[in-house]
């Protein structure tokens, strides 16, 4: 690919903020997105922007008690469009941006922070019931149906007599049907386990040797294709999840993709072989992801085996001298994207020529 056909990472819009930032997530159907992080004096933010003759107009900023660390719109209508929230006592609360004084839904998740969220059956993505699957320093998984109150309608947690880990990223996939559906969660001793949520069992473990920062398929609503996991020493793994062989799980490729810790994974939403890293050097890597000939093989004893692809650095920029705390590609037009770093700045990328590739 030559320089003229390769695609370009532009810094469209730059705005500083007063505070932390460590969400940010784009409202659907809208030119509009959410920034989320905690203030100085200990107090949470929500900040709702809408993008306006190339800047950015400030619509709405939300204080709440407890610092905010992390949103998902995945499981809300697209006539709603509610925002679901973990913070730093372990609350989920879910938001009308409208009306947003109090929660529309509010429960005590976790006795820690919840560090990571994901939600699905909602925006018309996914089979099933909306839900949401929250996962905590207190070790826990859980995932939580916003119709249901109080209780979690399913808990992950370590057996009895085994340490709890730092639950770092989780991520929803497998939604193809009324009844198929999965979490994927890493940990910080690099754990990264894979959970059924229609036989309620542990389906596949490996570790990647690494504390897991984030972990996202390919897409959520189609049988498992891809899983890309990103880690602290600067690589990430994808793997094929296409076929499970009894003893070697689930085949891989590995990248060192940043010189430091990778943050985040984004696929881009209008083509599932492409996705973003985001580094701790302040780095976006966008990367291409190319499947075998053959993805499957036979074992010695004739037992089929996945075959991993392989993955073509596209492009690179550095944006911050701070790691970049989260990603997030619009799910309405291609190429716009939106960041945030720990300098307190969010920006809005335009990523070009994504649809010649």
């Amino acid at each position: 690919m030559s320089a003229f056909e390769k695609p370009q990472i532009i810094a469209h819009i730059q705005k500083g903020l007063n505070y932390t930032v460590f969400d940010c997530k784009w409202v659907p159907c809208s030119a509009k997105f959410v920034t989320m992080g905690n203030f100085a004096r200990g107090t949470g933010v929500i900040q709702l922007y809408e993008i306006q003759h190339g800047d950015l107009k400030l619509l709405r900023e939300i204080e709440k008690a407890k610092p905010i660390k992390c949103g998902t719109f995945g499981a809300t209508s697209l006539q709603q469009r509610y925002l679901a929230t973990g913070d730093f006592a372990g609350n989920l609360h879910i938001w009308n941006l409208e009306a947003p004084e109090n929660p529309v839904y509010s429960v005590k998740g976790h006795k820690e922070i919840i560090n990571t969220i994901d939600g699905v059956g909602g925006l018309g993505i996914g089979e099933g019931a909306p839900e949401i699957v929250t996962g905590s320093r207190d070790g826990t998984v859980k995932v939580w149906d916003p119709r249901q109150k109080d209780d979690p309608v399913a808990n992950m947690e370590p057996v009895q007599g085994e340490n709890k880990r730092d639950c770092w990223t989780v991520a929803f996939g497998n939604a193809y049907n009324q009844e198929e559906r999965v979490v994927c969660a890493g940990y910080d001793n690099g754990d990264i386990k894979l959970f059924d949520l229609r036989s309620m069992s542990l389906r596949w473990e490996t570790n990647i040797k690494n504390g897991v920062c984030s972990l996202e398929f390919d897409r959520k609503d189609i049988s498992m294709n891809k899983l890309v996991a990103t880690s602290l020493e600067g690589k990430f793994h994808v793997f094929d999840m296409r076929t499970q062989h009894p003893t070697k799980g689930f085949a891989s490729v590995s990248e060192k993709a940043h010189k430091s810790t990778v943050w985040q994974v984004r696929h881009l939403p209008q083509n599932r072989e492409l996705f973003l890293t985001a580094g701790g050097a302040g780095g976006l890597h966008l990367w291409k992801y190319e499947y075998p000939v053959q993805r499957s093989k036979k074992d010695s004893e004739g037992v089929e085996m996945g075959v991993a692809g392989s993955v073509s650095l596209l492009q690179n920029v550095t944006l911050s001298t701070q790691p970049i705390s989260s990603l997030d590609w619009s799910p309405d037009k291609r190429g716009l994207c939106i960041c945030s770093s720990f300098d307190q700045m969010v920006r809005v990328l335009i990523i070009t020529k994504l649809h010649k590739i």
